[in-house]
């Protein structure tokens, strides 16, 4: 007996049926869903068998993530969180992530179980501050590890912020500019595209560091060892925000430096075959053969 944890995009139709789908065939084969509240009543009122709750005292063998990329990034979050592999039913327009057409989910969950898979390895990023207590010291917030990106940006309308970068403990320069990306190779094709950064194979290992409209000439991404450590110092007087895989995490004071680096901890991604990267990038992208 194995514990699915099941996170499903709970505003499509399809998803949902196919989560009640999931969940009746996880407990004719004697295997137990969890879900959160808010999905598990979704999926109870739809007609699927009593749900656990999931929570992170729970052991989790597999989460199934039914949905597109976003459902992919909080399911891939719980997975790493309860050293689960995760497995994505895509529901999306293209999904990057996400392997298995709706069609699929029982074959691919019997070849699981059956251990008729792979586990492809995904590098994640992690962030971290350190903030001051009056009488108890200094302290250390670990945020959640990032499938695509941490990024430190601005928080007033129309303005931008100073951001010192360090690497390796060494000052490179400070960026006067909306924000900082800060991608997996994952991420690479997700907020970093759209902030001109490379697109980078998904298997690789490395960080790269990207700014976004920023107020100078020098306007490169950087592509660095996994082994490195970036540090965003927010400089001058406005404060900025930090988020993880677009999910507004902090509020960023003036003073306060996010350390970021490669996760000791991968993600791994439950797939049948081997993808293609570049053809879906083609597909995704519209590009014709010329």
């Amino acid at each position: 007996m194995s514990t699915l944890a099941l996170s499903l995009h709970g505003g499509r139709p399809e998803a949902v049926a196919v989560g009640v789908s999931v969940c009746r065939w996880a407990s004719d084969a004697g295997h137990v869903v969890v879900t959160s509240p808010s999905e598990g009543e979704i999926l109870v009122a739809a007609g699927a068998p009593s749900v656990g709750l999931d929570g992170p005292d729970v052991a989790v063998d597999l989460v199934v993530a039914i949905g597109g990329d976003g459902t992919m990034l909080r399911a891939t979050r719980r997975a790493v969180a309860a050293d689960a592999d995760v497995l994505g039913i895509n529901l999306g327009q293209l999904g990057y992530l996400a392997e298995i057409e709706p069609g699929g989910w029982e074959a691919a969950l019997v070849g699981y179980f059956a251990g008729h898979h792979q586990l492809t390895e995904r590098l994640l990023v992690a962030s971290s501050i350190t903030v001051g207590a009056p009488g108890l010291g200094d302290a250390t917030v670990v945020f959640p590890p990032a499938l695509n990106e941490v990024v430190i940006e601005k928080q007033a309308l129309g303005r931008t912020v100073r951001l010192g970068v360090s690497i390796d403990g060494e000052f490179f320069t400070s960026y006067v500019a909306d924000g900082l990306i800060i991608a997996s190779p994952t991420g690479s094709t997700a907020y970093a595209l759209s902030a001109r950064g490379p697109v980078v194979a998904p298997t690789l290992r490395a960080l790269l560091l990207t700014p976004v409209s920023p107020h100078s000439l020098f306007d490169r991404s950087l592509v660095l060892e996994p082994t490195s450590t970036v540090d965003v110092a927010v400089m001058g007087d406005r404060s900025a925000g930090l988020a993880v895989d677009g999910e507004h995490l902090s509020m960023l004071e003036p003073g306060t430096t996010v350390s970021v680096t490669a996760d000791h901890r991968p993600a791994r991604i439950v797939s049948f075959r081997a993808r293609d990267f570049h053809k879906i990038l083609k597909a995704k992208f519209g590009l014709s053969d010329r």
